[in-house]
């Protein structure tokens, strides 16, 4: 079986422009936010986390089942939400599937979040009400 193309990103891995400099499209929003939600469970985001760095960069199924308190289909749900997403590939080798990180969506997103003035950003982070309430502090 051959590998799963993600369906949601141009081959050429085209990102769109930091939000902080240029509003986002109706179609560009609907595509993120498909993105986001799927990162929104904190299940599959250890799902990912646990993908990107597997050694090799790919992780079997099988590897991806122990860390867990949930089923194998519950597992497999919330791989489909990844790799439907666009944020994983994945290939079917004999009887278990590989999954790997698709480093263009990563960066996609991360390009969203980029700010275009880090001096301005960094003051209000600190200064900010949600910031105090969390009790967070600078790295």
């Amino acid at each position: 079986m051959s590998k799963q193309e993600p369906s949601l990103l141009d081959p050429a891995g085209a990102c769109c422009t930091p939000m902080a400099r240029e509003p986002l499209g109706g179609a560009d929003a609907a595509e993120l936010a498909r993105m986001f939600k799927a990162l929104s469970d904190p299940v599959r985001l250890r799902l990912l986390s646990l993908i990107a760095s597997h050694e090799g960069g790919e992780a079997c199924v099988c590897d991806l089942i122990g860390p867990f308190d949930v089923s194998q289909p519950t597992i497999s749900h919330h791989l489909k939400v990844l790799r439907e997403a666009g944020l994983v590939g994945s290939e079917r080798r004999g009887t278990w599937v590989y999954y790997w990180v698709l480093p263009v969506a990563l960066n996609r997103l991360s390009t969203l979040l980029q700010t275009t003035d880090s001096r301005r950003s960094s003051s209000r982070d600190v200064d900010s009400p949600a910031f105090a309430e969390r009790g967070s502090s600078l790295p």
